[in-house]
């Protein structure tokens, strides 16, 4: 049996930290949950660049009796995704031995710095909008969504040839999906069925006209008079999230570094002590970047 040792104990709580950070930040994210994610386990600095592949566009030929076949030389596209973005949260515990002691602790000072995380993931995904460009925004600036709007955009990405066989997704601000909510035909039991029943009385839209439809906090807003609302449908192939490992800490400088990984995502968590204040410090950071991958796989909806 190890002994117990200061290492040790310094360890054990940096991994407990770690493996209670990736969970809330996947709790507290929309779009990043919705995007097309990238995630290796290799060392990355910031500024680095990586090369998404895109499938090539391909002809079929229709091949003739005694006819030959017709060699294509598809190009593969690539998407450039900068990892531009070290977003990180720091707190300091003053008597970090209560961690262990008091496991919820732990959740109140880790939370707020993890969902700050999530917010500026979610904002930087969701100001993106400006490089849907292939397809006409639809909606009018300062105007309540209607269902002729909803039909218009599930109508551009089905002329952009989007395969219907790709969950679309449609993501709104709060004023409106509350809009959306109150559509009658949407929300109504003799017009929508049991989904009527959930928008009226469980809150949640769900799936409309082949959408799955959510609200976010953090929908860009420009202008002032009318104010244009940036909500965006879109599917998975539209952006891409690109995150990757950040580098352990040097060795000897008194920081202990845990890596949390959860699915396609990963987070590095530091430990470090500060005497000045004679407390703990935690650090947990990513390193990231954002980036539109497919330009006609969304569409902005304006309200």
């Amino acid at each position: 049996m190890a002994a117990i040792t200061s290492t040790n104990v310094a360890n054990a709580i940096v991994k407990l930290v770690a493996a209670d950070a990736l969970p809330v930040l996947v709790g507290n994210l929309v779009m990043g949950n919705l995007v097309n994610r990238d995630y290796e386990p290799v060392l990355a600095q910031a500024g680095d660049t990586v090369n998404v592949p895109i499938p090539p566009t391909m002809v079929a030929n229709n091949i003739l009796e005694g006819g030959t076949v017709q060699t294509q030389n598809p190009s593969l596209g690539n998407a450039q995704i900068v990892l531009n973005t070290h977003a990180e949260a720091t707190f300091q515990i003053p008597d970090v031995t209560k961690v262990l002691a008091v496991p919820d602790l732990l959740k109140i000072y880790m939370e707020p710095s993890v969902v700050a995380i999530a917010q500026k993931i979610e904002s930087d995904l969701l100001n993106l909008y400006g490089g849907f460009t292939a397809n006409t925004p639809v909606g009018t600036p300062g105007t309540a969504i209607t269902e002729a709007v909803i039909d218009s955009a599930e109508t551009a990405l089905f002329l952009a040839k989007i395969p219907a066989s790709d969950p679309k997704y449609f993501v709104v601000d709060a004023s409106t999906y509350s809009t959306w909510r109150q559509i009658p035909r949407f929300s109504e039991f003799q017009t929508a069925g049991d989904a009527g029943i959930t928008a009226l009385v469980g809150g949640t839209v769900g799936k409309v006209k082949d959408f799955f439809v959510f609200r976010s906090q953090f929908i860009p807003k420009t202008g002032t008079t009318p104010v244009t609302t940036h909500n965006i449908a879109f599917t998975k192939s539209a952006i891409g999230l690109v995150i990757r490992r950040l580098p352990q800490p040097l060795p000897g400088t008194g920081a202990i570094a845990e890596y949390a990984e959860l699915g396609n995502f990963g987070m590095r968590v530091v430990m470090s002590y500060q005497p000045n204040t004679l407390a703990q410090q935690f650090t947990v950071d990513v390193l990231y970047g954002c980036g539109i991958l497919r330009n006609t796989a969304g569409v902005q909806v304006y309200t």
